[in-house]
Formats: C-alpha cells, sequence, structure tokens
C-alpha cells in the first residue's frame, strides 16, 4: 500500500505537543537572530534528531567513520556558532534543501573541514556510542543512490521514523501500546488473507474491531507524517508539493511496505 492512500487533506499549519513548538524554519531563522537559551535547545534538537541522514551524506562524500563523526559534529557546531544563518531566506527553499546546500559548502571549505578534524574539547552534540551511525550505514545500498539522493532518501525515512515514534507514544501514553505493536507492520502493507483473524485472536477483539483500528491507526499516521512535514517548509502551501517529492524518494526505497525496520 502506498502511503498516499492514507495521507489526507492537509491540516491546519500548526503544533503538536511534544514537539518542535513551531517549524524547523523558524528555529533556524530565531537561532540566527539571538543567542537564547531557547534557541539553543531549540537548535541542537533539531541536529539530534536529523543527525542520520547528514551522516550518510558525509560518508558517501567519501569521509570514513570516524571523520564522517567528526565532521557531522564539526557542521553541527558550525550551525550551533550561527555561521550562515543570520541571513537565510526561507522563501529560497524547502529547508531539507537548505541544510544539503550549507552541508555541501561546509564540507567542500577546506579550513572548516580541517577545523572539525582538528577540533578537540568541544561539546558533542550527538553520542556515537549510543546511535551506531556505521551499522545503519552498512544497510545503505553500495552504489545505487549518490550522496545526494541518499541524504533526500534518509531524510524522508526519517520523518517516516518520527512520525511513527509519535504514533507509538500516543497509543502507550493511552494505555494501547499492544494493540500498536500487532497493527504496526500492518501500517502500509496489504492484509494477507487471515491477517485480520490472527490479530483479532492475539488481542481478544472481533476482525471487525481489529479493522476499524487499523484504520483509524492509519489516519493518525498520515496526520502525524503531514504534520512533520508541515514543519519543514516554509508556507503551507508547499506541504502538497513536498509530500509528492517525498513519496517518490519513498516510493524508489524497497522498505516502503516495512516501516518497523527504519
Amino acid at each position: 500500500m502506498s502511503l498516499g492512500k492514507f495521507m489526507g487533506e492537509a491540516d491546519a499549519y500548526g503544533e503538536h505537543p511534544g514537539s518542535f513548538n513551531t517549524t524547523h524554519w523558524s528555529v533556524v531563522l530565531a537561532a540566527g537572530q539571538e543567542h537564547s537559551a531557547f534557541a539553543n535547545e531549540a537548535l541542537e534538537m533539531l541536529c539530534r534528531s536529523y543527525w542520520y541522514p547528514i551522516y550518510a551524506f558525509v560518508r558517501r562524500r567519501g569521509h570514513d567513520a570516524h571523520q564522517a563523526e567528526d565532521l557531522t559534529q564539526g557542521f553541527f557546531e558550525f550551525l550551533l556558532e550561527r555561521k550562515g544563518l543570520a541571513t537565510v531566506d526561507p522563501q529560497k527553499g524547502r529547508f531539507r534543501s537548505f541544510l544539503l546546500a550549507v552541508l555541501a559548502n561546509f564540507l567542500n571549505n577546506e579550513h572548516d573541514k580541517a577545523q572539525a578534524l582538528k577540533r578537540g574539547g568541544r561539546r558533542d552534540i550527538i553520542s556515537w556510542d549510543e546511535l551506531e551511525p556505521e551499522e545503519r550505514y552498512r544497510l545503505e545500498p553500495v552504489e545505487e543512490f549518490s550522496a545526494d539522493r541518499l541524504f533526500e532518501r534518509r531524510w524522508a525515512f526519517t520523518l517516516v521514523e518520527r512520525a511513527l515514534e509519535r504514533l507509538r507514544l500516543e497509543y502507550r501514553q493511552n494505555g494501547r501500546e499492544a494493540l500498536y505493536t500487532q497493527l504496526q507492520p500492518c501500517l502500509t502493507a496489504e492484509i494477507e488473507p487471515g491477517q485480520y483473524a490472527i490479530i483479532a485472536a492475539r488481542l481478544g477483539l472481533s476482525e471487525g474491531a481489529v479493522k476499524t483500528a487499523l484504520h483509524r491507526l492509519r489516519r493518525q499516521f498520515g496526520e502525524l507524517l503531514r504534520r512533520e512535514v508541515a514543519r519543514t517548509v516554509a508556507n503551507p502551501r508547499e506541504i502538497e508539493g513536498e509530500i509528492r517529492d517525498l513519496f517518490t524518494i519513498i516510493a524508489a526505497d524497497p522498505t516502503l511496505d516495512a516501516p518497523s525496520t527504519l
């Protein structure tokens, strides 16, 4: 099943509990204009949320694992130092395009590259021991994607991951995590014959109740994913176009129907 099948019309361009209380663009704009504790915290959170597309891009550009870790940390420090943020204009593009352009320029600048590798005693934004980046990178296709395409691929899947995690937390907070665990593998996959009966038996529900619960889960996931996308564009009118672009990126990936493996 395509993700687009259960993505409804655009939601209001608003907030979502437990996430940034503004868009990603607004975080960058605020960070470029002030050095408040909120701006620092929000920008650091943004870096931690989107570390893997950046790391994968650096690796695909030919840097080894240790260099990629240093360069990714250096890039985040570059952002946290507000370099290049004061004059940013969200109207010139989508957030992922802005981030990719800034990252490419950072890597192309030999001075910044050398400084990132030599820098010592800094406060690291990412704890690599907890994330095991190379375990994830080893699963990437060896030659199929360029650095730019790999970044966009992992950007799209990061948005899906974030929506899935928020969905899981909502179900857990409502005491329904067991239901989520059983239904999540069916979120984007076609239902096999007899699968409803199997899930119903596990949960002690009727098949009709399982079908209704899965329909509701898909709708909630679509809403959460749309909100994630909304935070990455400057204008609500751009949401649909960005979603279409991300679907195109995701549709080429064989793990589309298995979000639990993301």
